[in-house]
């Protein structure tokens, strides 16, 4: 393979359709590796824009403006960081000749809650919590009748917990129906009610596919990451996880097939359940993992690099667990602040193997991530307990 110089002739060219603080960190591997950089996103002053050769701002379930963009760039790779684009427009795409990372068909299946359920647990026979998909209130009653109380109810297409209702009584169904397709992506009336399960822990499987030759592809696994959530969103992950290695196998196992079964190359992150005996497959996402933010501590390679390998045809034959590593996110507390700055970042970098890292998003909302912290320990207790000290110690104002 030949990289030229980036913005000269014989470059090799990322186009990334979302530029969020995952598409920053693939954007600064991108650059580091010669590559130009192209970052796509809904809104200005995105974090990988920062990073970026150009930047465009769109709506990015217009069709017709991905599809104009992409043609202007005419990227060597197209790769989708968030599961809110146009997948009619990758599909389009994928069929001119363009590349998408991983496949413009996988995207689209882990955007949508049905068809992707309907992958794993109809057609590769997965285990998964109970399940029914519903289209309207009556529906939705009948369906969390039928799977029993408690149960959630979350729309065809969210992401990041958008949308997930706890559902405790058959009164509250049309509510929290109400509630979940608000929070839908589009104008989508469909949503999945789930069986509720206490959950023990949560693992996230970095699953990636590269070319181990100029024909063969090869799948591989990361040791799982594992997390909790307070909620639906992710707060904070330590890695290695610390499960028994037969669960860390099953998991694999899970994650091995769903992403084989999508297909395409680079890293998706495989969500995996852990209740009482039970392990579930619960979600994909077909990008790097938020979770996996704690790679860039814990590993010799970051799943970003991975992925950005994996989308321009290099390989990553092994990736080595350097230290016990754990992250932490730094939320926003209040709406709508411009230019928003972060106090006590140096009381945080006191603690010795902490490092941080600072979106640059240009605004706040409530719980927006606004950046995360790493720590290094000598064993992902201590890194937990250093994590989560300074993260307390770092406040958005």
């Amino acid at each position: 393979m030949e990289i030229g110089t980036p913005l000269f002739d014989g470059s090799k060219k990322i186009l990334l359709l979302g530029s969020g603080e995952l598409g920053k960190e693939m954007a600064i591997e991108a650059q580091r590796m010669g590559l130009e950089v192209v970052a796509v996103d809904r809104y200005d002053f995105a974090p990988a824009m920062h990073v970026a050769h150009r930047k465009y701002v769109v709506d990015m379930m217009n069709s017709n403006a991905i599809k104009a963009i992409v043609r202007r760039e005419n990227p060597d790779a197209i790769i989708a960081e968030i599961e809110a684009i146009n997948t009619d427009a990758l599909v389009d795409l994928e069929s001119s000749g363009f590349k998408v990372i991983p496949n413009a068909n996988a995207v689209r299946i882990c955007m949508n809650r049905v068809e992707l359920r309907r992958l794993a647990a109809e057609k590769l026979k997965l285990p998964t919590t109970k399940y029914a998909f519903a289209d309207n209130a009556d529906e939705a009653k009948r369906a969390c009748k039928d799977i029993g109380f408690p149960c959630l109810i979350k729309p065809e297409m969210s992401s990041s917990g958008h949308g997930h209702v706890l559902v405790n009584k058959v009164e509250d169904v049309e509510e929290a129906y109400n509630e979940s397709i608000s929070h839908a992506r589009g104008k989508g009336k469909r949503v999945i009610v789930e069986e509720y399960v206490k959950i023990d822990t949560e693992l996230t499987v970095l699953t990636y596919r590269y070319y181990s030759s100029s024909t063969n592809i090869t799948t591989r696994t990361i040791e799982p990451i594992e997390h909790k959530r307070p909620s639906y969103y992710y707060v904070e992950s330590w890695h290695p996880s610390t499960v028994r290695e037969e669960v860390k196998d099953t998991a694999k196992n899970l994650a091995l097939k769903v992403v084989e079964e999508l297909g395409g190359l680079g890293i998706y992150g495989v969500e995996i359940i852990v209740t009482g005996n039970r392990i579930l497959f619960s979600e994909v996402a077909p990008r790097p993992h938020d979770t996996g933010l704690v790679t860039l501590a814990s590993s010799d390679i970051s799943e970003f690099q991975v992925h950005v390998r994996s989308a321009i045809g290099l390989p990553t034959p092994e990736i080595k667990l350097v230290s016990p590593a754990a992250s932490h996110v730094i939320l926003a507390q209040s709406e709508n602040i411009w230019g928003p700055k972060f106090i006590n970042v140096e009381k945080a970098l006191e603690i010795p193997g902490v490092q941080i890292r600072l979106f640059g998003k240009p605004t706040t909302y409530e719980k927006r991530r606004m950046g995360v912290v790493l720590a290094t320990g000598n064993n992902v207790e201590e890194a937990i307990e250093k994590v989560r000290k300074a993260s307390s110690l770092i406040l958005v104002k």
